[in-house]
């Protein structure tokens, strides 16, 4: 064997010198200062709610302040971009999300983070599946009888969304193209107008999350007619899931909690572990489960794969339909 040179030699202990500090920054974490942990929308939604439950219940296992930071703005960009350009050593999370993370690489030309290659995924956190919703003027109680009176009716027809390029925008196209139909996006700013022209006859249908929608239901304003996730939702049980008239439909927003790309596996694993035993929580899983979301859990890998295949998904929707935005 040649022994070693003296410039190999130095090669090698440069290099573990560059590592010492990641590593001591995994064995200290997380002693250093508190974790902030980010979220992409203005208080009060679904991922505020669900990040402040986490937040709360992982500062009192890990010993350390976990503080909520809203940072709502550009369709979740703002956000996501802050913890795709933070320092990778576990003191900065992101209440990732369906739109900043799935869809935006799909409807935008240029991001300023890159979706896949910018983040590690810690766990999928939770399902909240959308509700097919009509105005009580609408004579359709089914998926099929959507479809039929949207074939009827060229032109009628018309969905609203929370906005061109929006969650609910791609699963009414995904409706549209399974169901061989075309009913008319209307866009809005955020499922409340949309929901409020709904309520007044403006337009027939909307795909609104469950948290936004589910209320107006039970008051009896709006008649659901089905679900976008893969099965019947314990909340509502009596309204058929979409995939029971299309075989594989599904169009359900989603959150998980990521950080940035780099951070030491040993502090992904850590709160990997710690988030997936604090979404069992009985009080945690009630408050989540109240708001309409099926509480999930994964393994890092799992909820990478999960996001690349949403963008892959959504992506070839947003392609056959021309959706794209500057």
């Amino acid at each position: 064997m040649k022994p070693v040179s003296t410039l190999a030699r130095l090669a090698l202990a440069f290099c573990a010198c560059l590592a010492l500090p990641l590593a001591a920054n995994a064995q200290g974490w997380p002693t250093k200062q508190a974790i902030k942990f980010i979220v992409v929308y203005p208080p009060g939604g679904a991922s505020d709610v669900t990040a402040r439950l986490i937040g709360a219940k992982l500062g009192e296992i890990l010993g350390q302040s976990v503080v909520i930071e809203n940072k709502p703005g550009a369709n979740g960009m703002i956000a996501t971009d802050f913890v795709a350009k933070s320092a990778p050593d576990g003191y900065t999370m992101l209440m990732a999300n369906l739109g900043p993370n799935a869809l935006n690489p799909v409807v935008y030309k240029k991001l300023p983070y890159d979706a896949i290659k910018d983040f590690t995924g810690v766990t999928l956190t939770t399902i909240v599946p959308q509700v097919v919703v009509v105005n009580q003027d609408v004579p359709v109680k089914t998926i099929p009888e959507l479809i039929a009176y949207t074939k009827a009716n060229p032109g009628k027809v018309s969905f609203g969304s929370a906005g061109q390029g929006a969650s609910n925008h791609l699963s009414g196209e995904l409706l549209n193209a399974m169901g061989g139909i075309k009913m008319q996006h209307v866009p809005y700013k955020g499922d409340a107008p949309s929901i409020v022209d709904l309520i007044g006859g403006q337009i027939q249908l909307a795909l609104p999350t469950t948290v936004a929608g589910l209320p107006h239901v039970r008051s009896g304003k709006l008649r659901a007619i089905g679900v976008t996730s893969k099965k019947r939702l314990d909340s509502l049980p009596d309204v058929a899931a979409v995939a029971e008239t299309l075989p594989g439909y599904e169009a359900v927003s989603w959150g998980g909690v990521m950080v940035p790309a780099g951070t030491p596996k040993e502090i992904v694993n850590r709160l990997n572990v710690e988030i997936n035993k604090i979404l069992k929580m009985p009080d945690v899983a009630a408050k989540l489960e109240n708001l309409g979301a099926i509480i999930v859990g994964s393994t890092p890998e799992e909820f990478d794969k999960y996001v690349k295949d949403e963008i892959a998904k959504w992506g070839k929707v947003a392609r056959d339909n021309n959706i794209a935005l500057d």
